[in-house]
């Protein structure tokens, strides 16, 4: 990105002399800094001129430009339709790594110390293949827990206890993907209502942590003890072998639509910062009200230096980059994969060991992008997407389409879209990116949570104050029988089952899985579906659970232990009909009877039974093979497991149909053997026998076909079948 180096060095740098601030501002006249009493920040006690250099960049020097420094920017420039300048609007700086709250919606920028002692704390450095994410709240998680020290609770120092670390180290997460944690601020309509934003969607500033998530005494002692508790959050972290993921949001800011708050960029540069018409309409693609304009290569640099501060003095990662598409949009406002953003940061040697994940749409023209970033060069992991259309099949084929078979008596579609799924989604992601491209999930913080998916037809958000307008109304949710809290013995049954299909799917299925934090033992927010703005016992996670709860605690545990045995189930390559691929795994598909599926078995409606029988072609791990029995009707079947080259019994390590979940008994089956499989369930074997090499051509293939995808422009292409040896 040669095209921005010129923009190098912004921000607040300090030496021996003092201090030196530079800002970018392209179409500014005058600009300087004011530096404020630490003991009282609305104290102006110095104002610094800045001068302009060829590039658009502004610089100002001072001797009291020091560690611990309270500072603000004033600019001024021409009027004009895109112009938003004010020379009397105090503005932050938005290369500072701390904020001084000094009012409601006032704050100073502040300089910190980037010093910290990581002693022999190191990236834990998981491979993809290996990865499950835990998507968790930084407050939200340890809130309730009873073994946080109460004034630890729901802060950094919280979540880095002992107490929570030891939770997910025996969960068997190996990563924490945390929702926004960069400075934020509530919208101006949910200050008006008396409403906070409680998932942090709302950045003030990318480089500077959110204080209030920070104990009492560190935001007592400033913000570079914020800093520091962050970072010894993170310490700890690592050194319990769990990554750290953020979730970022660079494609708008706080400062909302035209009319908004002027704090940051609006007042520094509005033209160049904010993508806009030539009458200075926003042209907003994010639905939030303003959309950063990542046609400039200013925002561009942007980015990529708040992404190395946290990568390297943060130690981060990881990122989930929210509406990642708007980042990719050009000078013209249409996304392009090769755009010089989303390419800078795969070739970014300060980011080449982290992960990079993409929320792969927005709300603007074209916006739908699943699929289409780009992968990895000289053997580095590329992008990774949020897979919509994995959430949304396996929600078909486990929810709304047992209730369409309840109402109609079949359901509305075969199994191969689910097994496409299954198998890695191998019709969405290039063979050159593979299987762990795909960020598989059923859930996240946006959305009903598993339990209510299993419990509510339709959202129930009057608590957010818009009339239950907010949040989708396309849930492929399913409560069984009863809208929310019932006492029915059956659709309690039935609405448990289900949370362990769900699970059992995303745990075994090929991908890298992302847990919503809670999801785990079953956490309900009674069918709130966008409680983006409840800072309460709805959204917190409770540590008291029911005994229904702790078995579904003890059956993700048992689905992550499993995955973590069985390397059939984590390829990291699609596999090619004919050859032998290393770490991807040969797939053989079979329907009820033990027979190869034929093209029939994939696309008919009542057939929703398949046994899949994975074999991994690992290169580091000793040779491993499975067989996932997956029955999508209420009824029971029996079924006859598969006669295969190499197999010579099966051993059962897991059956959805129970409650807790059963431990090895040692008890081996016979390959033609029956089995009698609950309905609506899934059994996961051990297939044991020497390993195989098929010839190529040997094996048949599964069918072309799987169904066509329906309901949304995520569902919108048929699907191939998975081939007996391709998917992964």
């Amino acid at each position: 990105m040669t095209s921005v180096d010129p923009l190098r060095n912004l921000g607040v740098r300090i030496g021996p002399h003092g201090g030196e601030l530079r800002v970018f501002s392209e179409n500014a006249d005058a600009m300087e800094f004011c530096l404020f009493d630490p003991k009282d920040p609305d104290w102006r006690v110095k104002t610094v001129p800045m001068r302009r250099d060829a590039n658009g960049v502004w610089l100002g020097r001072s001797r009291s430009l020091q560690v611990g420094s309270l500072y603000a920017i004033l600019v001024s420039g021409p009027a004009g339709p895109q112009n938003m300048f004010n020379p009397e609007t105090l503005l932050m700086d938005p290369y500072a790594k701390g904020l001084t709250r000094v009012g409601p919606e006032e704050w100073r920028s502040t300089v910190v110390s980037d010093g910290f002692d990581w002693g022999a704390s190191r990236k834990p450095g998981t491979p993809l293949d290996h990865t499950v994410i835990y998507e968790a709240h930084v407050k939200g998680i340890s809130h309730q827990n009873p073994d946080v020290p109460e004034d630890l609770r729901g802060t950094y120092a919280g979540l880095a206890h002992e107490s929570t670390i030891g939770y997910l180290k025996h969960l068997g997460v190996t990563a924490v993907e945390l929702l926004p944690v960069h400075a934020f601020t509530s919208e101006q309509r949910l200050i008006r209502e008396g409403l906070t934003n409680y998932w942090g969607y709302n950045s003030l500033n990318f480089f500077s942590p959110h204080a209030p998530y920070a104990t009492r005494a560190a935001q007592a002692a400033g913000p570079e003890a914020v800093l520091r508790e962050f970072k010894g959050m993170v310490k700890l972290l690592h050194e319990a072998g769990i990554e750290v993921i953020l979730d970022v949001v660079y494609n708008h800011t706080a400062e909302e639509g035209i009319g908004g708050p002027r704090t940051s960029f609006r007042g520094i540069d509005n033209a160049t910062y904010y993508r806009q018409d030539a009458n200075g309409v926003y042209i907003d693609v994010t639905g939030v009200g303003n959309t950063v304009n990542f046609g400039h290569p200013a925002p561009q640099r942007l980015v990529l230096d708040s992404l190395r501060y946290w990568a390297t003095e943060v130690q981060i990662d990881g990122f989930r980059f929210d509406l990642a598409v708007t980042l990719g949009r050009g000078e013209d406002a249409s996304y392009s994969r090769e755009h010089p953003l989303i390419n800078a940061m795969l070739d970014d040697p300060a980011l080449a060991d982290v992960k990079l994940i993409a929320e792969p749409w927005d709300v603007g023209i074209g916006g739908w992008q699943t699929g289409n970033f780009p992968g990895g060069v000289d053997g580095r992991d590329g992008w990774s997407e949020w897979n919509d259309r994995y959430r949304d099949r396996v929600r078909n084929f486990w929810l709304a389409d047992i209730a369409e078979a309840r109402r109609n008596g079949q359901a509305p579609i075969g199994i191969g879209g689910f097994a496409t799924r299954l198998a890695g989604s191998s019709n969405t992601f290039s063979p050159e990116r593979g299987p762990l491209a795909s960020i598989n999930f059923i859930t996240a913080h946006d959305g009903f949570t598993m339990a209510d998916l299993t419990a509510y037809n339709v959202k129930h958000n009057l608590g957010n104050g818009e009339d239950n307008r907010d949040g989708t109304d396309n849930n492929r949710s399913f409560n069984h029988g009863t809208e929310g809290p019932t006492l029915d013995e059956r659709v309690l049954l039935d609405r448990h089952k289900a949370m362990r299909n769900l699970m059992g799917t995303l745990l075994l299925s090929a991908g890298v899985p992302m847990i919503t934090a809670g999801d785990e033992f079953g956490r309900s927010q009674r069918g709130n579906n966008n409680a983006y703005c409840q800072d309460s016992e709805l959204t917190w996670m409770s540590w008291l659970r029911t005994r229904e709860q702790r078995e579904m605690l003890d059956t993700t545990r048992r689905l992550l232990e499993l995955r973590r045995e069985n390397p059939a189930l984590r390829p990291s390559k699609y596999a090619v009909y004919g050859q032998t691929t290393p770490n991807a795994s040969h797939m053989d598909w079979y329907d009820a009877t033990g027979a190869l599926m034929d093209d029939e078995d994939w696309n008919s409606p009542e057939n929703r039974t398949l046994q899949y029988l994975a074999a991994s072609t690992p290169d580091k791990e000793e040779f491993n093979r499975v067989l996932l029995i997956v029955h999508g009707v209420e009824d029971d079947v029996e079924v006859s497991l598969p006669v295969a080259p190499g197999v010579e019994s099966y051993q059962l390590l897991w059956d959805s149909a129970t409650e807790v979940p059963i431990l090895e008994d040692g008890v081996e089956l016979a390959p033609g053997s029956t089995r009698l499989v609950g309905g609506t369930s899934m059994q996961l074997y051990r297939a044991n026998g020497p390993r195989v090499d098929v010839p190529a051509g040997a094996t048949a293939e599964a069918g072309t076909e799987a169904g066509t995808e329906t309901g949304t422009e995520a569902d919108s292409t048929a699907s191939a079948a998975p081939d007996t040896q391709v998917g992964a």
